[in-house]
């Protein structure tokens, strides 16, 4: 198991010290996320203006709003790939084929120049 990394970040201008099994980069760049966050929403003026308990409500929602846009980019992007190896299933399997019936077109073309070649040495 990986070990523990404790680290302090900076929030909202507030010292918190993050605890986990990730990097001490990892847990800063998730402090900078966040803080990217309220730097966005503080630039807008109804925001400013709410209570900060409300403005927590939307720092959070619209996290999950992140979350759930990030998450089905993955799904689309999983669905993507899954076609494509189903593509290239479908192209390597057609290749196949196409090598079978060349090798065969050319076995039975031998066969076809041996037996002339027989047939006018008589």
């Amino acid at each position: 198991m990986a070990e523990k990394t404790d680290t302090e970040v900076l929030i909202g201008g507030r010292v918190f010290t993050l605890s986990g099994y990730e990097s001490e980069e990892y847990l800063q760049k998730i402090a900078l996320y966040i803080n990217n966050k309220v730097s966005e929403y503080n630039k807008v003026e109804g925001f400013k203006r709410q209570p900060v308990d409300t403005q927590a409500i939307l720092l959070e929602l619209n996290i999950a709003d992140d979350y759930f846009k990030a998450k089905k980019q993955i799904s689309l992007l999983e669905e993507d790939l899954a076609a494509k190896e189903k593509e290239l299933y479908d192209l390597k399997h057609e290749l196949v084929s196409a090598q079978i019936k060349l090798e065969s077109t050319e076995k039975a073309m031998k066969s076809m120049q041996d037996d002339r070649s027989r047939e006018s040495k008589k």
